[in-house]
């Protein structure tokens, strides 16, 4: 179900015994990066389901809103429903992209299916400069450029560097112009590189099923309110969306970050003994003992 409604018991009437299967979490969507909101959606999300007996659904973009690896890169998580042209602020491209892969990071390790929109799974973002004229959403066309709508997140993907149109098509003229820079992004590239964000998408999706993450069950570990904690089964999944290094309350291997974790050298023996401290806009999923 693709059921835009605010009110998840209404979402999960879509997704009861006798109806669909799952439903789309616009709920979770919608969060900015803010602890607080993401821990209170997810809760709500989980009794929901709960009630009905479906599987939870966990989602960062699609083709109606801008992709979180933008989004993410405005001051405080701000979402720009409307989209984005030349004229208009520019994302933070570092910050959004280190956010949208440890938001990815943690959703992915909750119990439900998880959405990928596609393009996330390269780290690409909002095509933030596409001139008016090639503009193609009925709602930028009524509107003009006040509201330049979703064509930003829905331009065709690219594949190899080199190819016209990066790869995407026969060679002819693509439904929308490709920025500039996205050879970058081209599957081709990321493919070949173990620290790209399609390495990390893959590495996540094949662990989290060795791990029977999605058929799991949460708790909540209570820590600092910029720190995200919770507990699936075997496996520890810490969020920070603070601005300074923050101390996970949870002792054991690191299987999964989303970068790097660095140990002060005065934290030494206490990442000896499984503790450390969580850098700002990091997630990481830590293996602990079932007992």
């Amino acid at each position: 179900a693709e059921a835009w409604v605010d009110d998840p018991d209404r979402i999960a009437a879509y997704v009861r015994s006798d109806e669909m299967s799952q439903a789309f979490n616009f709920d979770v969507l919608k969060c900015g990066w803010e602890a607080t909101q993401l821990r209170w959606t997810i809760e709500r999300t989980l009794a929901a389901n709960a009630r009905v007996g479906a599987a939870n659904t966990w989602v960062m973009s699609n083709h109606d809103v801008v992709r979180h690896a933008t989004r993410f890169g405005y001051p405080f998580g701000a979402m720009t429903v409307n989209g984005i042209g030349e004229g208009d602020p520019q994302p933070d491209e570092a910050i959004g992209a280190a956010r949208a892969l440890a938001m990815t990071t943690f959703l992915m390790g909750l119990p439900g299916s998880m959405y990928v929109y596609n393009g996330e799974e390269l780290g690409l973002p909002e095509a933030t400069r596409i001139p008016d004229e090639y503009r193609k959403d009925p709602t930028s066309l009524r509107s003009g450029p006040r509201v330049r709508a979703r064509d930003g997140c829905r331009v065709p993907l690219p594949c190899e560097p080199q190819e016209p149109n990066y790869g995407f098509g026969d060679g002819g003229q693509p439904w929308l112009p490709q920025p500039e820079d996205w050879g970058r992004f081209a599957a081709d590239v990321e493919a070949g590189d173990p620290a790209s964000f399609l390495g990390a998408y893959r590495r996540m999706i094949a662990l989290r099923r060795d791990l029977g993450l999605p058929t799991g069950t949460l708790t909540w570990v209570e820590a600092h309110p910029d720190l995200l904690v919770a507990r699936n089964g075997g496996v520890v999944l810490a969020l920070n969306t603070g601005v300074s290094p923050l101390r996970v309350p949870a002792s054991g291997r690191i299987v999964l970050a989303s970068g790097e974790v660095e140990v002060p050298e005065e934290d030494r023996a206490a990442a000896a003994a499984g503790a450390f401290d969580l850098g700002p806009n990091r997630a990481v999923w830590i293996e602990v003992d079932e007992g």
